[in-house]
């Protein structure tokens, strides 16, 4: 797992909302339980106060990091796809927002910021330039600040169209659906990550691996997925794990968290 990964799931599950800053070595003690060394927490959290994801507030001696705007998103992003929107889509409406592009081949930072933005929130590609998601897909998140160039479209299937195959060329249904029977295989057991030292350090695995797999996940209309679609089972074996790691992981966190106010969201 990657670092930064580890570090959004923490302060998602045990800091966002909380109006606090966490000392650099409450992160190292909690990391150290999934094994990230002192060194890769310490590089990590630089890298996202230069990216803007953290930002650092002294208090004495020590050094704070708390939620800036563009974490808090991504944070809200996370709660929404974890508990709230689900994995399932069973809109009875077979609605699909689509993408058309034309940037000039100079602007090679903005399509690749735009591809990036379009797998985000769900789109495959159809052809060069013209991507689709499933649903309506507010197009501000995705295009704003890319400039001239991008229209977008809600539109419906109509014969001859083969939905099935179209959504077979677009997006990689076959990887994403082993991803989740790889988790099911990790977790769909009595005794999940035996070896790990606590249930803090389970919970950060377990969300941690959950939020790579449904970030992956365009939530494609039940309707053209397989029979067998593995994605509900692994849905409910996540809530129930965090459900039963979650009191232990909030007494470890309550004794390790060093934190001060957090200035900015309080001002």
């Amino acid at each position: 797992m990657r670092p930064q990964s580890v570090i959004l799931t923490f302060l998602g599950d045990h800091v966002f909302g909380r109006g606090i800053c966490v000392s650099s070595g409450s992160f190292i003690e909690a990391f150290a339980r999934v094994g990230i060394s002192e060194e890769a927490t310490r590089s990590t959290l630089t890298r996202m106060v230069n990216r803007g994801l953290l930002r650092r507030q002294r208090a004495g001696r020590r050094m704070y990091f708390g939620l800036t705007p563009l974490s808090t998103e991504v944070l809200k992003d996370g709660e929404r796809r974890i508990w709230h929107s689900g994995v399932v889509n069973d809109a009875g409406e077979d609605r699909w927002t689509l993408v058309g592009f034309s940037l000039p081949e100079s602007w090679q930072r903005q399509r690749h910021e735009l591809r990036s933005r379009l797998i985000w929130a769900g789109f495959g590609p159809l052809q060069n330039g013209l991507w689709i998601a499933p649903g309506d897909v507010d197009p501000a998140r995705v295009i704003d600040g890319i400039g001239a160039g991008v229209k977008v479209f809600s539109a419906e299937p109509r014969h001859p169209t083969d939905m099935h195959a179209l959504i077979g060329d677009a997006y990689d249904l076959a990887g994403l659906g082993r991803r989740y029977e790889a988790f099911l295989r990790r977790w769909d057991r009595a005794d999940p990550e035996v070896a790990a030292p606590d249930d803090l350090a389970r919970s950060l695995t377990l969300l941690t691996e959950w939020l790579q797999i449904i970030r992956a996940d365009p939530r494609l209309p039940l309707r053209y997925l397989p029979h067998d679609w593995p994605a509900e089972k692994a849905q409910r074996v996540c809530h129930v794990l965090h459900e039963r790691f979650q009191p232990e992981a909030v007494a470890i966190t309550a004794r390790i968290l060093d934190t001060v106010p957090d200035v900015c969201q309080q001002s």
